[in-house]
């Protein structure tokens, strides 16, 4: 993140010069979309990537009261939240693939409509407990797919030099949800004592976006519209607004394009009836192939499995999920901890989580600024131009270093504001002082694990929803292992040792990854790409299979590419 300060003392060898894209790489532009429609999509997709956050958070001060209604033990309420955790995790892996397969759109508007539903359903149901679990797994499913195939998108229509401008206000509006949460069911709980106007607040919120992602939201995954010039002609790959366009259009030009139709008939020797017929039956047998092709490849929910056994991928994604973890233990012990200790209301529980909330939105803007400016450091010292308008090879630059310039200050910096929140509260200092920290720990927490995620998409480019999947899958397990254990470890080693151990392993097991990722996470990105086929075809559902022994290149091939992209990095 921070510009690293070079050595003194040695020097550098001159760095080799790639290509000039614009001579060396002709071809179409990355994206038609404009900046004006990039800016709308980096609105619409972070205000529907709230609902997760918000789902998951503003359930939290409500658990007392879930409690006493359904007569449960708080054990049997925290199954609710585990159940949540794991189908946060599924909902990626069935969804994301699937949005590299057909599309976003389709996506966005099948996950939201089952979202909407799901909290219909929680708040008309009051009496079984059974029904709170079975809809809270379907509201996690409908509501935890949005992180995913926003960065597809963002992939889609952001070269790798500009994407942080635009993953930075995605992830602020995404972690708005994580700080509007606990206020929102820390205030119900407290002024109303009823549990229930909590899901009709989530009901609207599902109904408005449904309407704004259908109404607004182009399609833009780059197998189904290319960089945005190919039309959309399925129903579901456009925006009901454009069905509004186009019928007004189409009333005006009804004459001429009858006229039209009827001297091109005319012309071929054809009547209508034949050309229809004719026109008809190549359709039908195109739609056949299309249809078959990609029922079994959107179906497959594995490729995201895959991702997570590749070395490269595998790294990052410890990276991603570890600290998503630590930012899951905090938030589960904070009511715990701020009742014990200051003998917090649920209201002022709710409003303990607005200084992490803060922290996390900040975090994410400026992560988003610095990250372009990494990558624009890093090009400038191996020498590199960056083509803004049809996107860098990547297979010629070290994207690995240029986002992880810095990781090690954040690490640092993290790993002893996690050591002082653990003895603040164990001490029971000042509760400004715990407050303070949970800010820090929110900006710092959010730029790591953006960061990485940013990363495994950028390694992953024709597949990047499929990749936030396999980064769903590792956070949530790893969540859900600490969300278990959160509060027996703070029973047997107190608040204090507990974070400290946290700490520690964390940020010590992560310097070590980030200086793996560096030293070998281009050559094994590269020897990735040799052994696959291809990393994603116009109808693949995430990675491909393995290409066949006569097409694979030798290892002698492997090697060279790695060795080449190491000289380049070689001076950062």
């Amino acid at each position: 993140m921070l510009s690293e300060i070079p050595s003194k003392g040695k020097s550098k060898a001159p760095p080799s010069k790639p290509p000039s894209p614009s001579t060396d790489r002709p071809g179409p532009l990355y994206t038609t979309f404009t900046l004006r429609e990039k800016r709308f999509l980096t609105l619409l997709l972070g205000l529907t990537t709230i609902t997760s956050p918000l789902t998951a958070t503003i359930y939290f001060p409500l658990l007392p009261l879930l409690s006493a209604h359904y007569n449960a033990s708080a054990q049997a309420i925290n199954l609710t939240i585990t159940i949540y955790i794991i189908f946060q995790a599924l909902s990626p892996a069935i969804f994301a693939t699937l949005s590299d397969t057909i599309g976003r759109r389709i996506v966005y508007l099948i996950t939201l409509t089952l979202y909407a539903l799901s909290n219909l359903g929680l708040a008309l149901e009051h009496n079984s407990y059974t029904a709170l679990v079975v809809l809270r797994a379907f509201q996690s499913l409908g509501a935890s797919a949005a992180f995913a195939v926003s960065y597809g998108v963002v992939a889609d229509v952001c070269v790798s030099a500009e994407r942080g401008k635009m993953v930075g206000p995605i992830s602020m509006a995404l972690n708005l949800g994580t700080c509007v949460g606990p206020i929102v069911g820390g205030w119900v709980a407290f002024k109303s004592g009823d549990y229930n106007w909590v899901f009709w607040f989530l009901v609207i919120i599902g109904t408005v976006l449904l309407v704004a992602v259908g109404g607004l939201l182009p399609e833009t995954a780059r197998n189904v519209v290319g960089n945005g010039s190919a039309k959309t002609q399925r129903w579901w790959e456009r925006t009901w607004l454009s069905y509004l366009r186009d019928w007004s259009r189409r009333s005006r030009a009804s004459t001429a394009k009858s006229e039209e139709k009827e001297r091109d008939l005319q012309s071929k020797g054809l009547d209508e009836n034949d050309r229809d017929t004719l026109t008809g039956a190549i359709d039908a047998a195109t739609d056949a192939v299309a249809k078959t092709q990609r029922m079994f490849k959107m179906l497959n929910p594995l490729p995201c499995l895959r991702v997570i056994f590749w070395k490269d991928a595998a790294l990052v994604l410890w990276m991603h999920a570890s600290y998503y973890m630590v930012d899951y233990s905090i938030q589960t012990s904070i009511p715990s901890s701020f009742k014990d200790i200051y003998h917090f209301s649920e209201l002022k529980i709710g409003l303990a989580y607005l200084p992490r909330g803060i922290g996390i939105i900040s975090g994410g803007y400026v992560n988003g600024k610095l990250m372009d400016r990494n990558y624009r450091t890093t090009a400038k010292e191996i020498g590199h131009t960056i083509d803004r308008e049809r996107g860098d090879d990547l297979r010629h630059f070290p994207i690995e270093r240029a986002r992880t310039r810095g990781s090690w200050y954040l690490l640092a910096s993290l790993t002893g504001t996690l050591i002082g929140y653990g003895w603040a509260l164990e001490q029971r200092s000042h509760v400004s002082i715990p407050l303070l920290l949970q800010f820090i720990q929110g900006f710092l927490g959010t730029s790591i694990y953006t960061i990485f995620n940013t990363l495994l998409v950028d390694v992953f480019p024709e597949s990047p929803s499929t990749a936030a999947a396999a980064a769903s899958i590792s956070r949530c397990a790893l969540a859900a292992s600490g969300v278990a254990a959160v509060q027996p470890l703070i029973g047997v080693l107190g608040r204090g040792w507990y974070f400290t151990a946290l700490a520690v392993v964390t940020g010590g097991v992560g310097s070590v990854v980030v200086w793996m990722i560096r030293k070998w996470g281009t050559k094994w990105r590269l020897e990735r790409a040799a052994r696959t086929t291809r990393v994603c075809g116009k109808d693949d559902a995430g990675e491909a299979g393995l290409e066949d022994q006569a097409r694979l290149p030798s290892d002698d091939r492997i090697e060279k590419a790695g060795e080449d992209v190491a000289d380049v990095a070689a001076p950062i």
